[in-house]
């Protein structure tokens, strides 16, 4: 039976982070019969094959980084992902530092999500993350979405029924996060989070912090002025309620406040093709691409993880 649109939910994959987590966390002795290794795409498979059952979505896209760093965010702040730059090509393309093991695997994973019939779309010169808040955004709510980044907590909206599943704990100690999860872990609101991230600053993606302002002073400047805009606008008017020593922290950091926010923030209006245009909603795999993906199960040793797949999409029937 068809879901009913009552019950349909959307379901956005940060599938680079999910990719990488599973190369990591499945063991890299699973390989091919000529050593090629497969635990990424086994382990994507697993992941897709359990949120589906677990979470129910009627829909689902594998959001797509087309540029894992894009010019414009690194026009803005140069230092963005820069400790992950192993080169760049004569033709200026940034080649990110990926395990060997997991870069062979990247194409099959592609192959295998487009058999399944599994959206997989990205937008240039942005990141995954962009897809994710444009389409959580502006599509049909509820929306789910599946990340190990912190970053994303900013798409979270209760009004629209758009959650985070955060994988940072594993696959076994799913969290689904809302509102009040990010206010009592943060004490942010997620509407201020990309706010209190740039003062924060994140070291992972290269962005500096605001110097001597940390995660409780952010807070509780937020909480006091609600956004960096209404904060800085503090500082440049004098307000007496803003200490001497944060309003010299708040000026010395002036250049990087002018821009961090924009490379800190998803953008939520990309031009992206409506959800049934890139075939979103899940479906049984039938016909030659069932036969090919079960083809490619044996060829390539992923085992159980394309049987568990396939018999989880062959309950939305």
């Amino acid at each position: 039976m068809s879901r009913s649109r009552m019950t349909d939910r959307l379901m956005l994959l940060d599938t680079a982070s999910l990719y990488f987590r599973a190369f990591h966390g499945v063991p890299d002795s699973i390989r091919r019969a000529d050593g090629t290794p497969v635990n990424a795409v086994r382990g994507l498979l697993d992941m897709i094959a359990r949120l589906t059952a677990e979470f129910g979505p009627s829909d689902l896209v594998a959001c797509w980084d087309d540029t894992w760093r894009p010019t414009w965010r690194v026009a803005l702040v140069p230092s963005y992902k820069a400790q992950r730059l192993a080169r760049t090509t004569s033709d200026g393309l940034d080649v990110e530092t990926v395990p060997e093991g997991l870069t062979v695997q990247i194409r099959l994973i592609r192959v295998v999500l487009q058999l399944a019939g599994i959206a997989v779309v990205g937008a240039p010169d942005h990141e995954a993350d962009d897809v994710i808040g444009t389409y959580a955004r502006h599509a049909p709510s509820p929306v789910d979405v599946v990340t190990g980044d912190r970053d994303l907590f900013q798409v979270i909206d209760d009004d629209r029924d758009v959650r985070v599943v955060y994988t940072a704990k594993g696959m076994k100690n799913l969290e689904v996060l809302t509102a009040k999860q990010v206010v009592e872990k943060y004490r942010v609101l997620p509407e201020q989070y990309a706010d209190y991230a740039t003062l924060r600053g994140d070291a992972s993606d290269g962005l500096p912090e605001v110097a001597g302002i940390g995660e409780k002073t952010a807070a509780s400047l937020l909480g006091e002025y609600g956004t960096l805009d209404a904060l800085l606008d503090a500082v440049e008017s004098d307000d007496a309620g803003l200490s001497a020593s944060v309003r010299a922290k708040l000026e010395a950091a002036a250049d990087y406040l002018a821009v961090a926010p924009a490379v800190v923030r998803v953008v939520p209006d990309l031009d992206l093709p409506p959800l049934d245009e890139v075939g979103a909603t899940l479906r049984p795999v039938t016909g030659e691409s069932r036969a090919e993906l079960e083809r490619l199960r044996d060829e390539w040793n992923l085992g159980g993880s394309v049987t568990r797949l396939l018999a989880a999409l062959d309950t939305h029937a």
